[in-house]
């Protein structure tokens, strides 16, 4: 009678067991504990799959044979996958397919824009190299957009959702950037006009002297001039504010060149015409003890090398106010920033964005760049030194406007040619974000810099470090000892409970 019992509680137990990694499959919960909530969908991407008007197909190509990080990958997505199909209420369809599994599938991924990556792979001690499939196709009617690699840890709802949104905006907004006056132009902007184009239609704009062509943008954008801006240009700017326009302004104040180690100012009108709007960007170069680092060669006897030393002229702003344009920014770097600050009247409101650390300072210019300088704390008496902000009001009318105004216009610039450069995804969101706010869309502000970190271990201090490093080594120790513990505190109960009498 016991063994039937037995047989029968075992049974059970595996027939749970298997209906739940049957469910598990389709439905699934689990706790987020990321700081950033990494694994919870966004309020964006929930409303981008409530608002879906056409069934979107997603076609995963994944290789099954993969290295154990990718295997995670895979899993992941898989699950955001089923959140997504849930939440559109049947919108959304998925399908995982190997490409490895034969030359036709491989032909039909790559045509889709999904290109193998070679990735080695430890086998019998030895690193071998395999050819893996990991990305996925979004498609929507005739229209597709690819998603050619999805790297371990990558923020996979964010390059699934904006892929999504792509498909399904049909009317994007337009986004004028003025030309004209020594501006970088679309093609100096290519990590930033990638981001826009998933909602907005970003257009060239020269100012002529008989019609305002501003006023059929959303927002426009006057980013980084470097040549003296005619009156009549200043004249439109007006125009377009007071008929409620929305103005994002990257300024260079002054400007630095390495070259020669000398930083100078630059005079175009802008910051004379930004005054009169009671935004004041001041002639000076911004330094922080918290800042990005430069490549110097050196010399020693024959040889010469390259060494990265500190720059306190390109500051690294951690500081953001709780805006929606810095929505999860956590470090952004502004090479030769200038402070701003507003000095007009209460009838507008001015919002500061960015400060600097609590050791910065400044320096007029000119400059001499001496990389040589042995910086100390006492070069740096300043902090929280605001370097972006943005107005609001009634700037010039009757209706209300608003002005975005960094103190440096090259944070987003990737430049062209041999000056072609790579910026940090936060340089890139905050330029975006701001985009976004003054058009009125902030939907995917949120999700842009989600799974975005920037905690280098170096910048913690030593005893957190410390501590860190013992918790990681010494937690599962302890864990381990205190269930032996446990155990053996409930192996000495059940002893002594056996050797009393009446024991049956």
């Amino acid at each position: 009678m016991i063994m039937k019992k037995t047989t029968l509680y075992l049974l059970t137990v595996v027939g749970i067991l298997i209906l739940v990694n049957i469910l598990s499959d389709s439905f699934f919960l689990r706790l987020d504990l990321t700081s950033d909530q990494r694994y919870t969908l966004s309020r964006a991407t929930k409303n981008i799959l409530k608002t879906l008007d056409e069934p979107v197909t997603v076609t995963a190509y994944f290789s099954k044979k993969v290295p154990n990080e990718l295997k995670k990958t895979h899993r992941d997505f898989k699950e955001l996958l089923v959140e997504y199909q849930n939440i559109s209420k049947g919108h959304l369809v998925y399908e995982f397919i190997d490409p490895s599994s034969s030359e036709e599938l491989e032909q039909k991924a790559t045509s889709a824009g999904i290109q193998p990556r070679i990735v080695g792979v430890r086998d019998k001690d030895q690193m071998t190299q395999q050819k893996v499939y990991i990305g996925a196709v979004v498609s929507m009617g005739d229209e597709a957009e690819s998603i050619p690699f999805m790297p371990p840890g990558s923020a996979m709802e964010y390059a699934l959702s904006t892929a999504i949104k792509k498909l399904a905006v049909k009317d994007k907004a337009r986004v004028g950037f003025i030309q004209g006056h020594g501006e970088p132009t679309l093609e100096a902007l290519p990590q930033s006009l990638a981001m826009l184009e998933i909602q907005y239609q970003s257009e060239p704009v020269y100012l002529e002297d008989t019609v305002n062509q501003l006023l059929q943008y959303n927002t426009v954008v006057l980013l980084a001039p470097t040549d003296s801006i005619p009156e009549e240009h200043f004249r439109q700017l007006d125009e377009y504010l007071a008929n409620g326009g929305n103005l994002y302004v990257g300024i260079n104040r002054v400007m630095g060149n390495l070259n020669v180690a000398r930083g100078l100012s630059l005079t175009t009108g802008l910051e004379s015409w930004l005054l009169s709007k009671g935004l004041v960007v001041e002639d000076n170069f911004v330094i922080d003890n918290r800042c990005g680092s430069i490549q110097v060669r050196q010399q020693q006897g024959m040889f010469t090398y390259s060494t990265n030393i500190q720059f306190p002229y390109i500051p690294v702003i951690q500081t953001f106010a709780d805006h929606p344009i810095t929505t999860g920014l956590e470090g952004v770097l502004l090479p030769f920033a200038s402070t701003v600050y507003y000095s007009g009247d209460t009838t507008r409101t001015f919002t500061p964005l960015l400060s600097t650390s609590d050791l910065s300072g400044t320096l007029p210019s000119p400059v001499y760049f001496d990389a040589s300088k042995q910086w100390s704390p006492n070069d740096f008496p300043m902090k929280n030194l605001t370097v972006g902000g943005i107005l609001s009001g009634k700037i010039t009318g009757e209706r209300d406007a608003r002005i975005v105004l960094i103190g440096d216009g090259d944070f987003s610039v990737n430049g062209s040619g041999e000056q072609m450069r790579q910026q940090t995804p936060d340089n890139i969101s905050l330029f975006v974000n701001a985009i976004d706010y003054l058009s009125d869309d902030t939907g995917l502000i949120e999700l842009r810099t989600k799974g975005v970190s920037n905690r280098p271990l170096d910048q913690l201090e030593d005893g957190k470090k410390a501590f860190l490093k013992y918790l990681n080594f010494l937690l599962p120790i302890l864990l381990v000892v205190i269930y032996g513990l446990f155990r053996m505190q409930y192996n000495r109960n059940l002893r002594n409970k056996r050797m009393e009498e009446g024991y049956v």
